[in-house]
C-alpha cells in the first residue's frame, strides 16, 4: 500500500498515550533496574499461568500475591509525578513503597492460617498491614490509572467513616478506622473482592491472549483487512477506521490506546481525503470507544458481569450485547457514509489500496479470536477458553515465518501482558474499595431509592418515572465513568447506578448493560472526553469540537440503552428467531433514518423538518413494538421516496456549490 499518508511515528504515538492515558506513563528503565522490572513482569505472568492451570491457590492467597506483584511493579514503573517520567531512574521512596507492597502481598500467604483461626479479631500487625494495603492501592491507582477513580474511592472511604454526619437518606451508623481496614483487607468485600478476583483470573489471561495476538502482527493486519474490505467505498478511510477499531476492540481494553494505535493510521487518511479534522477525529474516537462495547471481550467487562449478575452465563452476556453493538457501529458507518456523500468524498484509489490477495492470505490470524468465541459458546470455562486461545495463537502464528511466535517473542508477550495488567489490577483493587463501602453501608440501595424518589417527585405516570430514573442514572454513569478504565468503570457504575433501574423492575442484565454503555461513552462525552481528546491530538483538531462530533456519531449509544431497558427483546431476552430477525431489520432501518437526520443528507440535503421527521421515524423503528415499527416504517418509506424522487435536484445543487 502507498505510504503517502502522514501516520504518526512510534514516538509521537507514545507521547499522545502518555498525555491522555495514565496507563502509558511508565519509566523507560535501563541497566540493573531494567532487568529487575523485566524479570518481575515475567514472573508475574508465569505465576498467573501456573495459578490458572493448577488452580492450587486459595482465593485470598491468589489475590494477595496478584496484588503484591501489581503494586510493587507499579511503584517501580510509574513515577509519582509526570515530570519525573523522563529521568529514567527510580526514586528512593518508590523503592520503599515497592518493598512495602511485597510485604502486603506476602502477608496473607504467610499468615492465612493464623488470620482464619482468629475469627475476625485483628491484631496491631493486621491493622498496620491492612491500612498500608489501602494506602498503597490508592497511590498505585492514582499513578497507573488516574486521579478520578482515586478521588471517588477516597470519597467513599470518608463516607464510610463519617456516616452519622451524612444528611437525609445517606446517613448510616458510621464505622471506625479498624472496621474500615478489616472490611477492606480481611474480608471478601473490599480490596480482595470480586473485581480483583476477576482481574487475577479471567482478565489477566485475556490480556495475555491479546499480547500474544499482537506479536503475530494482528494489529496491523486489522488495518490492512479493513482497508481491503472498505477502502474503495464512499468515504472509505472513515469506514476503515470503524471496521479496524471494532476489530482492535477485541484485543484492547482502552479506548485511548485504541484511538492512538489505529487512529495514527486512519485519521491522516481521512484528512487527506477531505474530511474535516474534527470529524475525522470524531469518527476514530467513536469507533475506538465502541470497541469496548464489542463482544466477545467487551474490554474485559463481560467477565466482571458474569460475577456481578447471578445466574447469567458469559454466553448470555455476549449474546445480549451483540445487537446493541451492531447498531452502534451501524450508526457510525451510516453517518460517515452520508457525510461523505454530503461533501462529495471518494474512496481510496487502486494505488492507495493494499494487495488484497496478500491481505487475505493472512486471514488465518483471526482464527484465535474465533477460537475464543467457539470455546465460550461450547460451554468451556472462561479461564480454560483463554488458555486454549493463547495456545491456538502460538500454533496459528507458526503458519508463516513473519507471524511466528518463537521463544523470544513468547517471552516478550508474557512481559507485555503483565505490564498491561498492572493498571487493571490497581483499578479493580480500588474499585473493590468502592464495592466494600457500598456493601457495608447499603449505599447502593440508598442511592437507588434516592434516584427513584427524585424521579417519582417529577413524574405523573409509571412510564415517566422509569424514563426519568433512566435519565438520572445515565447522567450519574457518565460522570462516574469519566477518566476510568473499562473494568473499573463497569464496577463503579454497576454498584452505584444500576440498582435504581433494577428497583423499577427492569431485567438485571439490561440494567447492567445500560450503566456500562453510558460509563463507556464518557470517553467521548465532553467536557471530559479522553478518547476524543487523544483523537484531536492525532488530527490536530479542536478537542471539544472533536468530542461533540464523536458524541453525534455515537448517537446510537445514547438511544439504544433506553430501548433495551424498555424492551429487552433487543438483548435477545425471551424472543424467537423470527422476532429477532424483524427486530434487527427494523433497528438497522431505524439507524439509517436517524443517521440521515443527524447528518442532514440522504440522496440530497434534508431540510430541518425532514431531519426531525427522519429521526422520529428512526426512533420508532428501533423501539421493538409492532405499532411503532409500522408507523416508523411508513415514515421511512415516505422520506426515502421523497429523497429518491428529488435526488437530481440535490445533485444539481451540489454540482453548483
Amino acid at each position: 500500500m502507498s505510504n503517502n499518508h502522514e501516520t504518526l511515528s512510534a514516538e509521537e504515538q507514545q507521547e499522545l498515550l502518555e498525555k491522555y492515558d495514565p496507563e502509558s506513563n511508565t519509566r523507560n528503565l535501563k541497566g540493573v533496574m531494567g532487568w529487575v522490572i523485566f524479570f518481575g513482569l515475567l514472573a508475574f505472568s508465569l505465576f498467573q499461568l501456573f495459578a490458572s492451570i493448577s488452580q492450587v491457590f486459595p482465593r485470598q492467597i491468589l489475590l494477595s500475591v496478584h496484588l503484591g506483584f501489581a503494586l510493587s511493579l507499579i511503584f517501580l514503573l510509574f513515577p509519582a509525578r509526570k515530570k519525573n517520567l523522563k529521568k529514567g531512574k527510580i526514586a528512593w521512596y518508590d523503592l520503599i513503597l515497592a518493598t512495602l507492597s511485597i510485604v502486603v502481598g506476602a502477608y496473607w500467604p504467610i499468615m492465612q492460617e493464623t488470620i482464619v483461626n482468629r475469627v475476625g479479631i485483628m491484631t496491631t500487625m493486621d491493622f498496620a498491614v491492612g491500612l498500608l494495603a489501602v494506602l498503597l492501592v490508592l497511590e498505585a491507582t492514582r499513578r497507573a490509572v488516574g486521579l478520578p477513580i482515586t478521588i471517588i474511592a477516597v470519597t467513599f472511604l470518608l463516607y464510610m467513616y463519617y456516616g452519622r454526619s451524612m444528611p437525609g437518606f445517606l446517613s448510616h451508623r458510621g464505622y471506625d478506622l479498624e472496621d474500615i481496614v478489616k472490611t477492606m483487607f480481611f474480608t471478601g468485600e473490599g480490596i480482595l473482592g470480586t473485581p480483583l478476583y476477576v482481574s487475577a483470573t479471567f482478565i489477566f489471561l485475556f490480556l495475555l491472549f491479546g499480547s500474544f495476538l499482537v506479536k503475530t502482527g494482528v494489529g496491523q493486519y486489522f488495518n490492512d483487512l479493513a482497508v481491503a474490505i472498505a477502502g474503495k467505498r464512499t468515504g472509505g478511510p472513515a469506514k476503515v477506521a470503524i471496521f479496524s477499531s471494532a476489530l482492535q476492540g477485541t484485543i484492547s481494553g482502552s479506548s485511548v490506546a485504541n484511538v492512538v494505535t489505529s487512529g495514527s493510521f486512519t485519521i491522516p487518511m481521512m484528512k487527506k481525503l477531505g474530511y474535516k479534522k474534527e470529524f475525522a477525529g470524531g469518527v476514530e474516537a467513536a469507533a475506538s470507544t465502541g470497541g469496548q462495547l464489542m463482544p466477545p471481550i467487551m474490554g474485559a467487562a463481560a467477565f466482571l458481569m458474569v460475577e456481578f449478575i447471578g445466574g447469567v452465563t458469559y454466553w448470555e452476556i455476549a449474546k445480549a450485547a451483540a445487537i446493541p453493538a451492531l447498531l452502534y457501529f451501524t450508526g457510525i458507518w451510516i453517518m460517515t457514509h452520508f457525510e461523505a456523500k454530503r461533501i462529495g468524498l471518494r474512496g481510496l484509489t487502486d494505488d492507495e489500496m493494499p494487495n488484497k490477495k496478500e491481505v487475505f492470505k493472512k486471514i488465518y490470524l483471526l482464527i484465535p479470536i474465533l477460537t475464543v468465541v467457539v470455546l465460550l459458546v461450547s460451554g468451556m470455562s472462561v479461564m480454560r477458553a483463554a488458555l486454549w486461545s493463547i495456545v491456538s495463537t502460538i500454533v496459528v502464528s507458526a503458519i508463516r515465518k513473519d507471524t511466528r511466535i518463537g521463544l523470544k517473542k513468547g517471552i516478550e508477550a508474557l512481559v507485555d501482558g503483565a505490564r498491561t495488567a498492572l493498571a487493571v489490577a490497581a483499578a479493580t483493587a480500588c474499585a473493590g474499595i468502592i464495592v466494600g463501602v457500598v456493601t457495608k453501608t447499603g449505599l447502593g440501595l440508598k442511592l437507588a431509592n434516592g434516584l427513584v424518589d427524585l424521579a417519582a417527585s417529577l413524574a405523573n405516570t409509571a412510564d415517566t418515572k422509569l424514563l426519568l430514573t433512566l435519565f438520572f442514572t445515565m447522567i450519574a454513569s457518565i460522570i462516574l465513568g469519566m477518566g476510568s478504565p473499562t473494568t473499573a468503570n463497569y464496577v463503579i457504575t454497576s454498584t452505584i447506578a444500576a440498582p435504581a433501574i433494577i428497583l423499577l423492575g427492569a431485567p438485571e442484565l439490561a440494567a447492567h448493560l445500560f450503566v456500562f454503555y453510558f460509563g463507556i461513552i464518557a470517553d467521548i462525552t465532553p467536557p471530559v472526553a479522553l478518547a476524543a481528546f487523544a483523537a484531536s491530538g492525532v488530527s490536530g483538531g479542536e478537542p471539544i469540537r472533536t468530542g461533540f462530533n464523536a458524541a453525534k456519531l455515537a448517537i446510537a449509544a445514547f438511544i439504544i440503552p433506553y430501548m433495551f431497558v424498555l424492551s429487552p427483546e433487543l438483548l435477545m431476552i425471551d424472543t424467537t428467531a423470527s422476532e429477532l430477525l424483524w427486530i434487527i431489520f427494523t433497528a438497522v432501518t431505524g439507524m439509517i433514518a436517524i443517521g440521515a437526520g443527524m447528518i442532514g443528507f440522504w440522496y440530497r440535503k434534508l431540510n430541518w423538518i425532514e431531519r426531525i421527521i427522519s429521526v422520529i421515524g428512526g426512533l420508532l423503528l428501533i423501539y421493538p413494538q409492532i405499532t411503532t415499527d409500522f408507523i416508523g416504517l411508513a415514515i421511512f418509506v415516505i422520506i426515502f421516496v421523497i429523497q429518491y424522487m428529488t435526488r437530481e435536484k440535490g445533485d444539481r445543487k451540489l454540482a453548483n456549490a
